[in-house]
């Protein structure tokens, strides 16, 4: 049974993850409209700005499964889905402001350094080595996202945008490390979901305004039906589809695990470059080119599968943290 919700696990984790990949090209989509909208808008205003809609929007979605049972949830699960919120909200605020001092391929590689810091608390945690599979696996994604990246050593410098990336990462890896705590095995993943949406767009929405050079900027950068649309589309697919997904699952499989299937994500996001730009751009009425298949795309790809492979081959260490489920 235990092995059967493992390998489930892993399915749902692995969509998550593809539900994740979506939110770039459609951030890179909206900012090009948000640009002609707000022409020099910068991008740390436009993500906290999407932030704010985003996880808003994906809060009141979830409202009518929420209000039934909002009475009855939990200290426990009050506190996780807080922790959740500023985990994540403070992570993609560091990673969207990095961006701004350094290369996206750069920030994109050591963003994924979570795969590295869960084994190394687990090693300090339990004081012992982990196993040749994880070992092998870490090296693997390792070199896999590099080489998808492109990253070269010469942009692993340690200036502004990636001591922020590397924040980022770290925090990150609380985020992942927190929903394996043994004191929040009982949550429930609905409510912690809901309250963590929350708590972003509590955080981000007063980050937004003090951001904007003035107020109606907000407006404008939501003014077009495009905007609207691909917040929403990430509000649903990004948010509740993903983080739900993950925060459901993610139990069902050890930290270093989940954190080496989150990287995935590059591998997803490279695949859908290569057709779904072009087809927003023929709805949103505008030309916008798709990526091209690269060699770095199937080699790094295929480093990054096997080590989600190679971890299947030892021995599971899942456990359920939804008994009530």
């Amino acid at each position: 049974m235990k092995h059967a919700l493992h390998n489930r696990a892993i399915v749902w984790l692995l969509t998550a993850t593809l539900l994740w990949a979506v939110s770039f090209p459609f951030v890179k989509i909206l900012y090009i409209e948000q640009q002609e909208l707000l022409p020099g808008a910068s991008t740390l205003f436009l993500s906290i700005l999407l932030m704010a809609t985003r996880f808003a929007m994906a809060a009141l979605l979830l409202l009518p499964w929420v209000l039934p049972q909002l009475k009855s949830y939990t200290r426990l699960e009050w506190q996780q889905g807080l922790w959740l919120a500023l985990f994540g909200g403070v992570g993609m605020w560091l990673q969207a402001d990095a961006l701004a001092y350094t290369k996206a391929s750069t920030c994109a590689f050591i963003t994924q350094g979570y795969c590295v810091f869960l084994p190394i608390y687990h090693t300090l945690r339990n004081k012992r080595f982990p196993g040749i599979h994880t070992i092998i696996a870490v090296v693997l994604v390792v070199i896999g996202v590099a080489w998808l990246s492109n990253v070269k050593i010469n942009d692993l410098r340690l200036g502004r945008g990636e001591w922020e990336t590397l924040l980022a990462a770290l925090i990150f890896t609380m985020q992942i490390l927190c929903l394996e705590h043994p004191r929040f095995r009982g949550n429930r993943s609905l409510p912690i979901t809901w309250i963590m949406f929350l708590g972003i767009a509590l955080f981000a929405t007063p980050c937004t305004f003090m951001i904007a050079e003035k107020s109606s900027d907000v407006v404008t950068a939501l003014s077009s039906p495009a905007a609207l649309g691909l917040i929403a589309s990430m509000a649903v697919l990004c948010s509740i589809g993903a983080y739900g997904l993950m925060n459901r699952w993610q139990g069902f499989v050890s930290s270093v695990e989940a954190g080496l299937i989150y990287c995935a994500e590059p591998v997803f996001t490279s695949l859908i470059a290569l057709f779904l730009p072009a087809l927003m751009g023929a709805w949103m009425g505008r030309p916008i080119a798709n990526e091209p298949l690269t060699l770095s795309l199937i080699g790094g790809g295929t480093l990054i599968t096997l080590a989600i492979l190679l971890l299947q081959l030892k021995p599971s260490t899942a456990h359920a943290i939804h008994p009530t489920e």
